[in-house]
């Protein structure tokens, strides 16, 4: 059973001064370039004939998480859905505990998941799975776990849906983000160079990603290369288009990674006679490069 889920993604206040969210991609939409619902990709005589799938999948993509649960839970009581509709449950029960902070959801959400029998899930529904898979080790802060299943999702998200690949990588930079965020500066920096790294091949393959761009310049300011991360966010900036309608979200988080963490950054070290007059030409610069690459 092909699921169909639009992803959504954590949003926290993390350790290099920005916010991590999937809300990037569309806005920064319940998900940065996720509008889309993508119930259309289901077979219509599929849809008649489950219907409590199709309304859970349908009240999830609109946030309607409460209900979503509801419908889900009424699919998991027919043999045919009772997997995918596991699968939803568990994402409906992940975006309501980031809501509400309830343990009780997230407990929920590991024995939805549990009961998956992987075998009856189309390959899409594995991706979304793993994805489900990957947010609940997040939200436990196994960050290093959740990465590794992030980053293991991205190929085969790309084959079954671009948006769920791009949900992939973003949640993958994230989980990345906040393990370093909590390691000590030697792996910290380590981590952050190899996610700047992993992101320039990620971007490679897929010219069109507004997260990996992103992602680049931020494993670049965690890793303590300023003067690399300022050239990544203007290349970034200035390469948005190829981003579609995800350019003008991809352009709003570099302008915040640029204005409150790189130019910051870059500064830091300078006397502090020298510092507003060095952060002052740094911000136009960067809002000529704006100017100029609109």
């Amino acid at each position: 059973m092909q699921l169909g889920i639009v992803p959504a993604c954590y949003d926290a206040n993390s350790g290099t001064g920005q916010v991590v969210s999937f809300m990037r991609l569309v806005r920064t939409a319940v998900g940065r370039g996720l509008v889309a619902v993508v119930l259309a990709a289901m077979a219509q005589p599929a849809l008649a004939n489950r219907a409590d799938l199709a309304r859970a999948l349908m009240l999830y993509n609109a946030r309607e998480f409460d209900r979503s649960i509801d419908a889900a839970l009424a699919a998991r009581k027919t043999p045919g859905t009772q997997d995918a509709a596991s699968v939803v449950l568990a994402r409906a029960l992940l975006e309501r505990y980031r809501e509400r902070v309830d343990p009780a959801d997230l407990g929920d959400a590991r024995e939805a998941l549990g009961s998956v029998r992987a075998g009856m899930l189309d390959p899409r529904g594995r991706v979304e799975y793993l994805l489900a898979v990957g947010q609940a080790l997040f939200l436990e802060d196994e960050f290093g776990a959740a990465a590794s299943l992030f980053a293991s999702g991205v190929a085969p998200g790309f084959e079954a849906d671009p948006v769920l690949g791009e949900a992939l990588v973003d949640w993958w930079g994230s989980a990345v983000e906040r393990q370093a965020d909590s390691s000590n500066p030697d792996i910290r920096k380590a981590l952050f160079e190899a996610l700047a790294r992993q992101m320039r091949e990620q971007l490679g393959r897929r010219t069109e990603s507004a997260a990996a761009p992103y992602w680049v310049a931020a494993g670049l300011r965690g890793a303590g290369e300023e003067l690399a991360a300022w050239h990544a966010a203007m290349a970034g900036w200035a390469r948005a288009r190829l981003a579609g309608e995800r350019s003008a979200s991809l352009r709003a988080d570099l302008d915040k990674l640029v204005l409150q963490g790189i130019i910051p950054d870059r500064v830091k070290s300078l006397a502090s006679t020298e510092r507003a007059a060095a952060e002052l030409q740094l911000r136009a610069e960067w809002e000529l490069l704006k100017e100029r690459w609109r």
